[in-house]
C-alpha cells in the first residue's frame, strides 16, 4: 500500500493531489482521493492480495517446516551425543548448520527485499498502481485541478469536506479500463456503513459486491 500511495502523491506533485472539486487558492483548483476506498473498490485489487496472502502462508509453512526440521535434529543431537564420538559430533552439528542454512536461504530467496514475493506483488499491483495513476492524471486534467491529494496517505488535513473528494470520480475513470464496483454499489455500502465523521464520512472501505459500470 505504501508504494501506491507513493505513486498517488507523486500525482499530485506532478499534475493534479486534494481539497475541492470548487476550492480555488490563488486560481489553482484542489482535490482529494482516499487511496483505501480507491483500491477496496477494484475487485481486481482484492484479487490480487488473496493471491498474495495464499503465496505468502504456503511459503511460510515451507520456511517453518525447515526449521521445524532444524529443531528436531539439534533435539535428537543434544540426546544422542553422550554417545557420539568427536568425528561424529562435528558431522551432525554440520548437518544442523547446513539445514538451519538451508531454511535462511529460502526464506530470503522468498521474501527478501528482491524475493519473490516481491516480484509477484510488483507483477500484480504495478499493473493496477499504473491506471490509478492514468485516471487520476486524466481527471485532472479535465477538470483542470492542480493537486490532488491522498487522503489515506498521512497527510497532515485536519478537515475536508466530502464535496471535495473526487475518489468516486477516479474510480468511474478507471471503469473505462478495468472493473471496478459500481457507483450505486458503492452508495448502497455506503449507505449500510455505520456513519462516520470527517473527510471520510459515508465511505466504506469493507469489500462489496463487484460490478461494471
Amino acid at each position: 500500500m505504501k508504494t501506491l500511495r507513493s505513486l498517488l502523491l507523486t500525482a499530485a506533485i506532478v499534475c493534479c493531489g486534494v481539497f475541492s472539486a470548487n476550492a480555488q487558492i490563488g486560481g489553482q483548483k484542489f482535490a482529494y482521493v482516499d487511496s483505501d476506498y480507491i483500491l477496496s473498490n477494484i475487485p481486481e485489487y482484492a484479487d490480487a492480495q488473496e493471491e498474495l496472502n495464499t503465496l505468502s502462508t504456503k511459503w511460510q509453512n515451507e520456511v517453518k517446516a525447515i526449521y521445524d526440521k532444524v529443531s528436531e535434529m539439534y533435539q535428537k543431537y543434544q540426546t544422542e551425543m553422550v554417545l557420539l564420538s568427536e568425528d561424529q559430533k562435528r558431522a551432525r552439528e554440520q548437518e544442523i548448520i547446513n539445514k538451519e542454512q538451508e531454511a535462511k536461504t529460502l526464506q530470503m530467496q522468498y521474501f527478501g527485499a528482491e524475493g519473490q514475493l516481491f516480484q509477484k506483488r510488483t507483477e500484480l499491483v504495478q499493473p493496477i498502481q499504473e491506471k490509478i495513476y492514468t485516471a487520476l492524471t486524466e481527471l485532472a486534467q479535465t477538470k483542470g485541478y492542480t493537486f490532488i491529494f491522498d487522503m489515506a496517505s498521512g497527510t497532515s488535513i485536519l478537515y475536508a469536506s466530502d464535496k471535495v473528494d473526487v475518489s468516486d470520480d477516479v474510480l468511474d475513470q478507471l471503469s473505462n479500463v478495468m472493473q471496478t464496483v459500481r457507483r450505486e454499489d458503492r452508495k448502497r455500502a455506503a449507505a449500510a456503513a455505520p456513519g462516520k465523521t470527517g473527510s471520510s464520512a459515508g465511505k466504506s472501505n469493507a469489500p462489496v459486491k463487484a460490478g461494471k459500470k
